[in-house]
């Protein structure tokens, strides 16, 4: 397995030049990049270009990871050369937040043949249900395909997100990779480190991702006496206040949601993934060293057993939240990161509205506000 990292800005170029050697079947590029789609179009023409044949996958971010930096209005691309493995692509439209539970169905039958053994998915991040999608691909796949990915981002504007399958920008879509074959290796982590704030409260009322009662009082009201004046800046600032749904699954015994638009006639409050009516929620908040131990316990998990050996590629998805509470720390925690793993993985990502990882117990789910990695390689590669 050969990887190569390059990187396009606008007023710079690539980084280095294209090589359309490597350009086969069995090479996937993987790329993120800034929602503004005129400062990158000149890079995807050059993609489509060198690398017709190539398997692709992509969407827009809230900061593009690129080895230890985070960087903005840029495009940072993996190019992967499978020597033993198989890849496929496909798209699933999502015309409305409702339809995310078949989507991930449907797209998950598009890869459902002998030999699969992990899916790598990239939705929309604002019109998708991200824990009604991953349900639909869970229930539609055998246990043991791994399902690891993330939301689209937007920086903090919340206006648009893009994702890219095929050499094509897309909007209102889910875009997946699939991997076959017993060469191909997948690990994964995941790990937050939010400390919690206020009492337990009761979902009193809720339907799918919106949340309209805790303790039967209006979510929108109680959410804005925890986030004082900060509160005249929701959706964005709810970012730095996530909700910690009680789950014993998980590692810490929370799945935590993220905020991704509010609605003052409702009192109510969108999540990029499910409140689960009568269960028990609290509030969260920032805890710098947390966030970041958090991040290298996220690459401990990841790393496990694997073999140093062979060359690996780390897929880094962190919650834009988690970028927005750190500042001038953020990359603390991708550099926490790149010191757990051995010297030949290359590091790639991006900052997102959701990040897709199994739970302890091994059943996938939509996680917010974690540092998520997925760990790739191949047997026989060096």
């Amino acid at each position: 397995m050969d990887i190569v990292l390059n990187q396009y800005t606008h007023n710079q170029g690539w980084q280095q030049q294209l090589d359309p050697k490597l350009d086969s079947n069995n090479t996937l590029i993987i790329l993120f990049g800034t929602s503004d789609q005129q400062l990158i179009q000149p890079a995807m023409q050059d993609l489509q270009k060198a690398y017709p044949d190539s398997k692709t996958i992509g969407c827009s971010s809230a900061g593009e990871i690129f080895q230890q930096d985070i960087c903005d209005e840029t495009l940072s691309i993996a190019l992967v050369h499978f020597d033993h493995t198989e890849i496929d692509q496909a798209i699933q439209q999502v015309e409305d937040n409702a339809d995310s539970l078949e989507a991930g169905a449907k797209l998950a039958e598009k890869f459902n043949k002998p030999g699969l053994r992990a899916i790598f998915v990239l939705s929309d991040g604002l019109h998708v249900n991200g824990s009604a999608l991953v349900e639909g691909l869970r229930t539609s796949l055998p246990d043991d395909v791994i399902i690891t990915g993330g939301l689209a981002g937007d920086g903090d504007r919340f206006d648009h997100t893009w994702v890219y399958s095929g050499h094509e920008i897309l909007e209102n879509h889910v875009a997946a990779v699939g991997f076959y074959g017993d060469a191909f290796t997948i690990s994964h982590g995941s790990r937050g480190g939010w400390d919690v704030l206020g009492p337990n409260r009761e979902v009193t009322r809720a339907q799918d991702n919106v949340l309209y009662e805790l303790d039967g009082q209006p979510a929108l009201q109680l959410y804005k006496q925890y986030l004082g004046e900060l509160a005249e800046g929701l959706p964005s600032t709810g970012l730095l206040f996530p909700l910690a749904i009680q789950n014993d699954e998980e590692i810490d015994g929370k799945t935590v949601r993220t905020i991704l638009a509010v609605d003052e006639e409702q009192q109510s409050i969108t999540f990029a993934g499910d409140i689960p009516e009568g269960a028990y929620v609290q509030l969260m908040h920032a805890n710098f060293d947390r966030l970041i131990d958090g991040a290298s316990k996220a690459a401990e998990q990841a790393m496990g057993d694997l073999s140093e050996d062979n060359p690996h590629l780390n897929i880094a998805i962190s919650c834009v939240g988690r970028r927005l509470v750190l500042g001038q720390r953020a990359e603390e925690e991708i550099e926490a990161t790149d010191e757990v793993f051995p010297s030949n993985t290359r590091q790639i990502g991006f900052y997102s509205y959701g990040e897709i990882s199994p739970l302890a117990s091994g059943r996938c789910d939509l996680h917010n506000q974690t540092m998520t990695l997925t760990l790739i390689s191949e047997h026989g590669s060096a």
